[in-house]
């Protein structure tokens, strides 16, 4: 499995920083009605250049669709969460202020985790991003999503506590409320 580096967080952290001005590249980015659309806007390009050199090389380790699917879906964070000690599952189990529910619903959650393509996961995760109103950890997220990734084109992991699935499960229950 793919583990981003403190480099990569930090590169991803001024990255959004700068798209929160940057509403031109911001805009190109979100239209994307999937990964591969993103490949071929300069908003791409420039979220390349910021980044550590082996996000372009399309080598196994970070083909170039995975740099996109990322981008794609981190320019859909409006906010970064205040607490970076919760993880994108738990935040989902978390209920709104005012409301006694949790952000997404479990089937939505279960639907979520059991994506066939990264077609259907990247709608889902956009979605997910929505009902969130935006507000997300982005290390979190970006970690996440290249973890899916990988475990779709791969497999799982063999320990359990490896799968992404156990982990999102973990988190995501451990503050789910009915």
């Amino acid at each position: 499995m793919k583990k981003l580096k403190t480099e990569d967080y930090k590169a991803l952290q001024s990255w959004w920083s700068a798209l929160q001005g940057n509403r031109g590249d911001r805009a190109q980015l979100r239209r994307a009605q999937a990964p591969d659309d993103v490949l071929l806007t300069p908003a791409f390009a420039r979220f390349l250049q910021t980044m550590p050199s082996y996000w372009s090389d399309n080598k196994p380790w970070m083909p170039l669709t995975d740099s996109a699917m990322v981008a794609a879906v981190l320019a859909r964070v409006k906010y970064k969460s205040e607490n970076d000690r919760i993880s994108f599952a738990r935040a989902l189990a978390m209920p709104k202020e005012g409301a006694g529910k949790a952000v997404m619903s479990e089937l939505r959650f279960q639907q979520l985790q059991k994506s066939h393509t990264e077609e259907d996961f990247f709608r889902r995760i956009c979605r997910a991003i929505a009902l969130l109103d935006g507000r997300v950890n982005i290390t979190s997220l970006a970690n996440d999503i290249l973890h899916w990734l990988d475990e779709s084109r791969q497999g799982p992991a063999n320990k359990p506590m490896d799968r992404l699935a156990v982990r999102w499960a973990s988190d995501y229950y451990a503050a789910f409320k009915e």
